[in-house]
């Protein structure tokens, strides 16, 4: 059997030009998160498969790459079913590790907890443009925060990123899932609908409202129901005004009974404090038609949208119940992941090029020098590097001029040259 040089479908190599911008994009979300009151934890890439099943991670539970038992734990010949095979599997996010290690580290951890967390993850996913089946996470997510004080504190931390990486003109889609609900109430819908017709509806920018209307009456809702539902949102889309918008729909809303004043003032205080006190070039609009994939959000959901990317690079939410079910005590949680393989993709799309903090010395070096000689050059590229300066030392190829411009590529902009001849 012969060996393949490429990589598993869905993951890839990083060159090195790539892989300098990966480690400036990290460092930048780093700083940022951190000058915010962030801090780092780690946790392993391997979760207990039933944290990983626990319904808790919508369809990509579905996508898991799930890991055999090891050793005498295996018994192929008794299995009956795959749960008696596997007994963990790869983390498919990083919001179902970081609860766990919440649960197991609370009374070590202050409170409000502010986390930063940055690794792999995996999914057996369909590879497209900016999807893989690795891919790097970075998250924050506030535990033990009640208010919305902790989405306007990710919201501001997110987006001073962004425009520190130089993104201009994206927005902060928003909207609240109690809002979601209580549209569905309103049109006639009843709580056990409501997965299936958010479902649906998180699919209006592919298929517009006349196919969320269409894909609705197929699974057997009354006209009634429907064109009551989609009539909320046609109201919504052809508003001039979307504060003015919101305002009309949970006040609406309120008055029927189906939302609470609260949830209406909490979401607008979100979006007039963000307004306010942003520091970077974007917009924070209401989205009635945002949904997030994940069922353990409670509250608030919110993602970006790049029109450079035509998509999401990121989103997040509250998840309330999620600590609970480990602990079986309540606690208030909010997150928000910046999707990080989409802003690299749309980087380098931009012909984005780290500048370099140093100069960055090549010192070139004629095969014939070594000994007394060959000591002394390197003696001098050591004296370059303690100054700050990035130093490469490597022999000197038959084709220099080649050579040069390939390091002149990865930011070399000095060469000295070492002859085993000092004439030449």
């Amino acid at each position: 059997m012969s060996l393949s040089k490429k990589p598993v479908t869905g993951m890839k190599d990083i060159l090195p030009g790539e892989m300098r911008i990966r480690e400036y994009v990290t460092g930048v979300i780093r700083e940022t998160y951190e000058a915010f009151g962030f801090t780092s934890i780690e946790t392993p890439c391997v979760e207990n498969i039933a944290n990983l099943s626990s319904r808790q991670g919508g369809e990509n539970e579905k996508l898991i790459f799930k890991i055999l038992r090891r050793g005498e734990k295996l018994k192929l010949d008794e299995a009956k079913t795959e749960a008696d095979l596997t007994d963990s599997g790869l983390r498919y996010d990083l919001t179902v590790p970081l609860v766990r290690f919440y649960a197991a580290h609370t009374n070590e951890l202050p409170s409000p907890f502010k986390a930063l967390q940055m690794g792999n993850v995996w999914r057996a996913d369909k590879p497209q443009r900016g999807r893989y089946r690795q891919f790097m996470q970075c998250d924050i997510d506030i535990l033990g925060e009640p208010s919305n004080l902790a989405e306007i504190e990710l919201i501001l931390a997110t987006t001073t990123t962004l425009g520190k990486l130089g993104f201009r003109d994206f927005q902060i889609r928003i909207n609240e899932r109690r809002i979601l609900k209580a549209m569905a109430a309103y049109s006639g819908f009843g709580p056990e609908d409501y997965d299936t017709v958010f479902i649906i509806l998180d699919k209006m920018d592919k298929i517009g409202l006349d196919g969320v209307a269409a894909e609705l009456t197929g699974h057997g809702f009354s006209r009634e129901c429907v064109e009551r539902y989609t009539e909320l949102f046609a109201g919504l889309q052809d508003a001039d005004d979307t504060v003015a918008a919101f305002q009309s729909l949970t006040d609406m809303l309120n008055l029927a009974g189906v939302l609470d004043v609260e949830v209406k003032d909490n979401l607008a205080e979100i979006i007039d404090s963000v307004r306010a006190t942003k520091s970077s070039d974007f917009e924070i609009v209401f989205d009635p038609t945002l949904v997030r994939g994940m069922s353990y959000y409670t509250g608030t959901i919110f993602e970006i949208a790049m029109p450079q990317f035509g998509g999401s690079c990121g989103g997040g939410g509250r998840y309330d119940g999620m600590v609970g079910r480990f602990t079986g005590r309540e606690v208030p949680a909010c997150g928000f992941s910046i999707g990080f393989e989409r802003i690299i993709l749309l980087l380098m799309e931009n012909g984005f090029q780290v500048t370099s903090q140093g100069a960055k010395v090549a010192y070139l070096i004629e095969k014939g020098v070594s000994g007394e000689n060959l000591r002394t050059v390197i003696d001098k590229a050591q004296q370059e590097r303690e100054s700050g300066a990035c130093v490469l030392v490597v022999r000197m190829n038959k084709n220099k001029k080649f050579q040069k411009e390939q390091l002149a590529t990865e930011g070399y902009t000095q060469f000295r040259e070492f002859y085993k001849n000092p004439l030449k």
